[in-house]
């Protein structure tokens, strides 16, 4: 009985480490590419940085679901890695975070807006790789 929950828990680790995979992939890369192409680019920025923010909760906490149930499932690497990949999506909330600057500085903003935007989907893109390894660690339960 133990066994079969721990299956259990395992194909659900996987499942759910998948959904926050491609959730990650769908608000860092189709999102946006839709985006700049309807919109205008002040506009598109302000959409993706506002998805990032908004989506990295979710996929922080359905990773972090995942990453539970892998050491349900007693693959404790794959649920290591996992709960570094829900804290570094987490991180997202400070990272496009607004910051209080000076009216003057409408250059420095605008160029600090966007490098923190290109920060936070590298990061994404990265912790997609992560959410990728410890599927692998789930699949073999390591």
């Amino acid at each position: 009985m133990i066994e079969q929950l721990r299956d259990l828990s395992q194909l659900l680790a996987i499942a759910f480490y998948g959904f926050g995979a491609g959730s990650a992939w769908t608000a860092a890369i189709a999102a946006p590419n839709a985006s700049y192409d309807n919109l205008d680019a002040r506009r598109a920025d302000l959409h993706v940085r506002s998805l990032l923010v908004n989506v990295s909760t979710q996929v922080c906490f359905v990773v972090l679901l995942g990453a539970g149930l892998a050491f349900f499932a007693q693959a404790f690497t794959s649920g290591i890695i996992g709960m570094v990949a829900a804290i570094g999506f987490f991180t997202h909330r400070w990272t496009l975070a607004p910051h209080r600057r000076s009216a003057s500085a409408a250059t420095r903003k605008k160029q600090r807006g966007s490098a923190r935007r290109v920060v936070a989907v590298s990061l994404t893109l990265v912790l997609i790789l992560v959410i990728l390894v410890a599927i692998g660690f789930a699949v073999a339960r390591i």
